[in-house]
């Protein structure tokens, strides 16, 4: 039986629902208590100062936020980290108003830790200490993410019918996500070892809260550019990864796609810094590889025979997600096949080979979200945690 209560506090009413005996709602969110904290943080010496060792700031730290619902039925907690350009609002609600994926993992009982990659923010970017920085134009957003129909740049982004709103400039529903995109380093490799860095120190910190005899791993979810990180941090710290969701991760092995140019990137296969491969290896001039299909947008490169093994990533099993329409239809597949020859247990579910049509890469602010991570994310988690 579903409870209401009413509770009057400085004139205001809030409404409170119970969600199956477990959660309450309020509104269309679930009550949970909020709190942050920042992790991965050093001090370093400001450049060109007269006196180094008194002048410093600190760098590298990144904002993570904490929350925990009224009643946590699942011991494992999910640590999110978006995108390229996003922060952590990309999953508290959508840009026209519904709540997010932070709500659904919530209701299911997850506790979550929502970061904001370092120098990107609520992570602060420190002047003459991190790299460069890039913003996405609004007109790049509209081609690859929400009015991709317009565009046509790739063979499936006519495709894309779930965005809400039309996609463009002057959309209330557009305006609103371009809004919330901040600038982010231009070097992926530096966010790649600022992310491990600081990411490494964040499942540390969650293991050992209970227990620093028997450490508490955690469930990774990526999405796009952050896909990497998800391989790092497996990698780095195999114990505490139980699992990685990856939406759409930065892709495809070795080579760029899609957009031009189509210039070498990822030399360890999908990540820009060194993961541990079986075997070994000194540099990623020792991965032999080859091109195993090719197109006018996209080629696929994969290890030649006997490909070596992701020798820590491969003990962590992973749910990748590609939606029917966004770009990353074009060569998700090729990852997956990169993965699966290092040893990687994949599940690779394409929406619309389960019935779930229309969507882009943002697929979690789309129309459907929530139909995409209850038929898709918590079941995949059911099987797995």
């Amino acid at each position: 039986m579903k409870a209401l209560l009413c509770l009057l506090t400085t004139g205001l009413v809030a409404r409170f629902n119970l969600v199956s005996g477990l959660n309450l709602t309020i509104g269309n969110g679930v009550l949970h208590r909020r709190s942050y904290f920042y992790v991965g943080g050093s001090y370093t010496p400001t450049s060109g100062s007269s006196n180094e060792s008194d002048v410093v700031v600190s760098s590298g730290q990144m904002y993570v936020e904490h929350l925990v619902p009224l009643t946590v039925t699942h011991k494992l907690p999910i640590v999110i980290i978006p995108g390229n350009g996003m922060t952590g609002t990309n999953f508290l609600n959508t840009p026209d108003g519904r709540t997010g994926w932070a709500d659904y993992f919530m209701g299911q009982g997850y506790e979550l830790y929502i970061a904001d990659q370092p120098s990107r923010g609520r992570s602060p970017w420190q002047q003459n200490i991190d790299g460069p920085q890039m913003t996405f134009d609004a007109l790049t957003i509209e081609q690859r993410f929400t009015a991709t129909t317009k565009f046509d740049l790739w063979p499936q982004a006519h495709l894309h019918t779930q965005w809400p709103g039309n996609g463009s400039r002057g959309d209330p529903t557009f305006d609103n996500f371009y809004t919330s995109i901040v600038p982010a380093l231009q070097s992926n490799t530096e966010a790649s070892l600022k992310v491990k860095h600081a990411g490494v120190a964040l499942l540390d910190r969650i293991g050992t809260r209970t227990s620093a005899v028997s450490p508490q791993p955690a469930i990774v979810l990526t999405h796009s550019q952050s896909g990497q990180f998800g391989w790092l941090l497996a990698d780095a710290r195999p114990s505490l990864v139980k699992a990685i969701v990856a939406i759409e991760p930065m892709g495809p092995p070795f080579i760029n796609a899609v957009f031009p140019p189509f210039t070498p990137a990822r030399p360890f296969g999908l990540t820009e810094i060194p993961v541990n491969f079986l075997p070994p290896i000194n540099t990623a001039a020792d991965l032999q590889t080859a091109v195993v299909s090719s197109t006018t947008n996209f080629t696929c490169i994969q290890q030649v025979s006997p490909p070596r093994k992701l020798a820590n990533v491969s003990k962590v099993p992973v749910l990748l997600v590609t939606s029917e329409s966004g770009y990353h239809a074009v060569y998700d597949s090729c990852s997956v096949e990169f993965l699966k020859a290092a040893g990687v247990s994949v599940d690779h579910v394409n929406l619309a080979d389960v019935g779930i049509y229309g969507n882009g890469h943002m697929m979690f602010m789309e129309k459907n979200g929530q139909e995409i991570v209850d038929r898709v994310v918590n079941k995949w988690l059911k099987q797995i945690v």
